[in-house]
């Protein structure tokens, strides 16, 4: 067969035809349990009846006008995502990548605003925004990086978790506009920051007149407990970005923005053909609806706890687990080597898992897990990581 596809993935040798809540089946019959979601991206499991029972009618009536025209189900998705978030306006797109792209124009022009020539964001060390060149960019990772260059001006790095740092590279730049943080680094291997962290960088924000600007393109929609991980403070960001887990598979994007930042953009300044259009907004509709429906988050959380509690009792006395990290039902079991390997082993046993940063086992099921799949999950897991602890030194 004609490899006709860029060499752009290390694929794993399997084929997925179909796929039910917590599970998928292969074209060889095989079934696995999918403990990933497609990257945090099918919360509420595969083939949701609610999700293809609303991609199915938009289907039938409506797939694309363009941003030309009004769009009803973007309205309707907007002042769902709006009222649930404390934001005002939403710009909708294809994709995470594109959102915090919309969401680098906002601080540009609220620097621009301010007089500022040449508008800094602060970015952090590990992070992970996208991979186009201006999320690439901000993007704190040099594996991604390389072979890019010239990346793109505008950025400055400071260290993840360190509000100290922040604090210094307000005293050195006087031409910050921005900064643009994850609540939890996912790719960065599920690293959760000091619980003063994000007040923190809220009260310099508010100092500096800086914009907050979050990217919960993981971590938001229930992921971490609450619908977006910053409501887990007392705090409200002035810009953050959303994907993944919008469209439950369909490919959505939105960028947010309340007070001065969502009054900044005007007709001209953005734009996107397919943004936002009718049979993408039905589906994250119907996410928003089940997700308050079935207090999607509350599950997160409550299964979260468990989840971690029975990985760190059934891993207690495994030499070589440095620590077992989590925020609702994103998990990181980080080891003291590299440990790729496990993911082709736990595919061989039907398990579907991610390792990020080189030496951490991410988890991020599905919101819909019962505590008998908890338990599964658990055996599968903990017996992988034993025998690859005790095989490999």
């Amino acid at each position: 067969m004609k490899d006709v596809l860029m060499n752009t993935y290390n694929r794993l040798p399997v084929t997925f035809v179909k796929g039910e809540g917590m599970y998928l089946h292969d074209d060889q019959g095989k079934s696995y349990f999918d403990a990933i979601a497609g990257i945090a991206v099918c919360s509420l499991g595969h083939a949701h009846p609610a999700i293809s029972r609303a991609i199915c009618q938009q289907a039938e009536q409506l797939v694309h006008t363009s941003n030309l025209y009004a769009v009803a189900r973007q309205q309707q998705l907007g002042e769902q995502l709006t009222a649930l978030a404390g934001m005002d306006r939403v710009f909708f797109s294809n994709s995470g990548a594109e959102a915090n792209e919309a969401a680098i124009k906002l601080a540009r022009l609220h620097g621009h605003k301010r007089g500022i020539d040449n508008p800094v964001i602060l970015v952090m060390e590990e992070s992970f925004h996208g991979r186009t060149m201006a999320t690439l960019t901000a993007t704190g990772n040099r594996k991604v990086q390389a072979g890019f260059e010239p990346l793109v001006q505008g950025f400055a790095r400071v260290p993840y978790g360190d509000l100290e740092a922040l604090r210094t590279a307000a005293g050195n730049l006087k031409n910050i506009v921005a900064v643009l943080v994850e609540p939890v680094q996912g790719e960065g291997g599920v690293n959760i920051p000091p619980a003063d962290y994000l007040p923190g960088i809220r009260a310099l924000c508010d100092e500096h007149d800086w914009l907050m600007m979050l990217d919960e393109i993981q971590t938001g929609m229930g992921r971490t407990g609450t619908a977006f991980a910053f409501q887990q403070h007392d705090l409200v960001p002035d810009v953050m970005t959303l994907a993944k887990a919008l469209g439950n598979g369909v490919p959505i994007g939105a960028c947010l923005a309340r007070g001065k930042a969502a009054e900044l953009f005007a007709p001209g300044n953005h734009g996107s053909t397919f943004g936002g259009n009718p049979l993408a907004c039905a589906a994250g509709l119907a996410v928003v609806e089940e997700m308050k429906r079935e207090n999607l988050w509350q599950r997160a959380a409550e299964a979260g706890e468990k989840l971690h509690q029975a990985l760190a009792t059934a891993l207690h006395d495994k030499e070589g687990i440095r620590e077992i990290r989590s925020a609702g039902l994103m998990l990181g079991i980080e080891l003291d080597r590299p440990c790729g390997e496990l993911v082709g082993m736990a595919l061989e046993q039907g398990l579907l898992i991610n390792v990020t940063a080189d030496s951490v086992v991410r988890l991020l099921p599905p919101l819909i897990i019962t505590d008998e799949q908890i338990g599964e999950l658990t055996r599968l897991l903990a017996q992988l990581i034993s025998d690859f602890l005790e095989r490999v030194q």
